[in-house]
This record gives structure tokens, C-alpha cells and sequence, in this order.
């Protein structure tokens, strides 16, 4: 199971309860992340709390593909990790995204990245994300928005001397 992510700050809250990651690389890749971002906090109990730039990014995974626009968001919330899990779920769900393959092409993604310092292994939800650290399309937007965050034992910045980031470049 991965260690907990954890931040560092002088106060005694922090300053985010949960980051969220969000790609698309189906039609209007901006917009899309723009509207999920609008989804998301349309309802109130999720409050924007810093946005990354857009990010244009190459594919991962399956890589005869489009490429996507990646961003990073934190927010505060009092939803539980499960309940915004199924909040990003239904936005992708309302932006009418198509499961047809594993990292294939989708109009939004959104993950639940961080969730305070939840460690969890559930079957629908694992916290942190599992591949945070493998992802230069995350770590870069995320480290913008949130660099005192802890994966794993490390900072951030550390995960990210160990991937190639030239792909991964602000729009």
C-alpha cells in the first residue's frame, strides 16, 4: 500500500482538503477541462481553492492517440473521498465520456488524486492514486498548485527527477 500524502505548512489547516487531476483530449480539450472544473464546484460544497495552467501533453498508455490537456486542482470540501469520487464519476458521466479502452481517448477525465491524508484500497478507490509517481502529466500541474505535497515518503519534487517531463508543456 503506498504511504500517505501529506503536506507541510505552518498552519494548522491545510490549505486543500482533496487535489484532482483532469485530461481530455476529445473535442474542445480546453473547454472540457473548463466545464468539469465548472461542474465540479457548480453545487457549492466543492470549493476551487488554486487551478493549475492547461498542460498540452503527450498520450500515456496508449499512445496512437490525440494529445490531451492536463490540469491540477485543489479544493475544500466536507464531501467524503467516496462521495467526490462519485461526483468526478458523474461529471464524466454528464460530459458524456466513452469507456471503450483502459487510457484511450476521453472527452474528460477526472481523478480523484489526494484526499487530505486518506489511505485507502478499496476496489473503486485507492488513495493516493497509484500512479502520481509514474506521470510527469500530473506531477508538473500538480507540483505547480501544491509543491508541499508528500507521495510516498517524498516531496513532489523528487517523483519528478525521476520522469521526463519535456512532454509536458503549458498552453
Amino acid at each position: 500500500m503506498t504511504p500517505p500524502a501529506t503536506t507541510s505548512s505552518s498552519d494548522a489547516t491545510p490549505a486543500f482538503d482533496a487535489l484532482i487531476g483532469l485530461g481530455s483530449n476529445v473535442g474542445d480539450k480546453e473547454a472540457n477541462i473548463h466545464q468539469a472544473i465548472a461542474l465540479l464546484t457548480a453545487k457549492g460544497d466543492i470549493a476551487l481553492v488554486r487551478a493549475s495552467r492547461l498542460y498540452r501533453t503527450a498520450p500515456w498508455g496508449v499512445l496512437d492517440q490525440d494529445w490531451f490537456v492536463n490540469a491540477c486542482i485543489a479544493v475544500k470540501t466536507d464531501l467524503s473521498p467516496q462521495d467526490l469520487l462519485r461526483r468526478c464519476l458523474g461529471i464524466e458521466e454528464e460530459m458524456k465520456r466513452v469507456r471503450e479502452r483502459r487510457w484511450g481517448p476521453r472527452v474528460i477525465d477526472v481523478d480523484v488524486l489526494i484526499y487530505r491524508d486518506a489511505v485507502l484500497a478499496e476496489s473503486d478507490l485507492v488513495l493516493p492514486h497509484p500512479r502520481i509517481t509514474e506521470r510527469a502529466f500530473v506531477l508538473v500541474p500538480l507540483a505547480e498548485i501544491a509543491p508541499e505535497a508528500v507521495v510516498a515518503g517524498h516531496p513532489l519534487a523528487h517523483w519528478l527527477t525521476h520522469l521526463d517531463a519535456s512532454d509536458v508543456t503549458p498552453l
